[in-house]
Parts: structure tokens; sequence; C-alpha cells
């Protein structure tokens, strides 16, 4: 399959998912993240926040509260900027997810040291298969922060399509499996 019959079966599989089965996934992942060492090391991390049917990692917020957690802004040239979580200041994107109101201050990609990247799929190498955007394919080359993709099992695939503008990751997390992905170069 070619990347947008790929990211139309992926996500048809995603949004056919029921709330509870959404939920017990995201929660395996969250459990994941939190006891895992690299999310341990890390003060300062970029998530998302859940937007159809995504992982849901907001749970981390809780669990990691001496976390510097930093949330990206969509910004109309699809450009991505980085944020501070801080509930209770969250708008509405106009394609409907919520990210952090605009008058937060701006944190700086390089400040960043681990990145928690929603995907549609991703596979065993680190490919990722966004949403058509680019947003993250743009973003990532200007943080040295580690990448870690987030995805359900049912969309970890052997081997996805990739462009050279592709940015791949350096670990894929899913609610079973943490996987090492070989050595971007």
């Amino acid at each position: 399959m070619d990347k947008l019959e790929l990211r139309r079966h992926c996500l048809a599989r995603r949004e056919s998912l029921i709330p509870p089965e959404v939920t017990g996934a995201s929660d395996a992942v969250v459990r994941r993240l939190a006891d895992w060492p690299v999310v341990r090391m890390s003060t300062t991390i970029m998530t998302y926040m859940a937007f159809r049917n995504e992982l849901d990692l907001s749970g981390l917020f809780d669990l990691l509260p001496e976390v510097n957690w930093v949330i990206p802004r969509t910004e109309d040239d699809m450009r991505l900027t980085l944020h501070p979580y801080v509930p209770g200041r969250l708008v509405r994107h106009r394609f409907g997810m919520w990210e952090p109101d605009p008058t937060l201050p701006v944190i700086p990609p390089e400040q960043v040291e681990l990145v928690l990247v929603p995907g549609v799929a991703f596979d065993r190498r680190g490919g990722r298969l966004g949403l058509g955007g680019g947003c993250y394919d743009r973003f990532l080359p200007r943080t040295p922060a580690v990448r870690v993709g987030i995805t359900y099992d049912f969309c970890l695939l052997d081997v996805l399509p990739a462009h050279g503008h592709d940015q791949r990751m350096d670990w894929v997390v899913t609610p079973t499996q943490t996987l090492r992905c070989p050595r971007r170069d």
C-alpha cells in the first residue's frame, strides 16, 4: 500500500475503537511511559493532546508532576510552536484538537529533551506516518530531543514507505511494547 492507503486503513481502524478500548490502551501506554527510565530522566518533555482516538497521554501530567510538560500549537503555516502545558489554558484549534493558549510563553525547541510523537502509524525502523500536514517532519530537525513514537499495537507495521524529508523515531512505544529503533543518520 502507498502512504495514502495506509493512512486511510490505519485511521479507519483507530477511529473504529470504542471509548473503553481507547482508555485501556491509553492507560497501558501511560503506565509504560511513567515507569520507563528514558522518561524518568527527562526534565522537559513535549507531548500532545489526544485527537481523533489517538492514545491519550494526559495521565502523565499527574503521574509525573515534576516534569516541565510542553505541548505544541499548530500555527496557520502548519509550523509547530511550543508552550508550557497549563491546565485551563487550552484552546480549540480550527482542526478540533486542544492546544495551548497562544499568549503562553514560547519554549525553544532546544530545551526539549524528549518528544512524545503522535502518528497514524509507525514502523519498526522508526518510520512515521502522520496525518499528512508535515508539521512534525518540519519540527523534529529543530530539536535535539529523543524521539518517541506513540501508537497502538495494530498501527506498528513492519515497513512504511518513506521519503527523504520523513523524520524517524529513536523509539516506538505501544500498549505492549517499547521498541528501540535503528540509529538515525
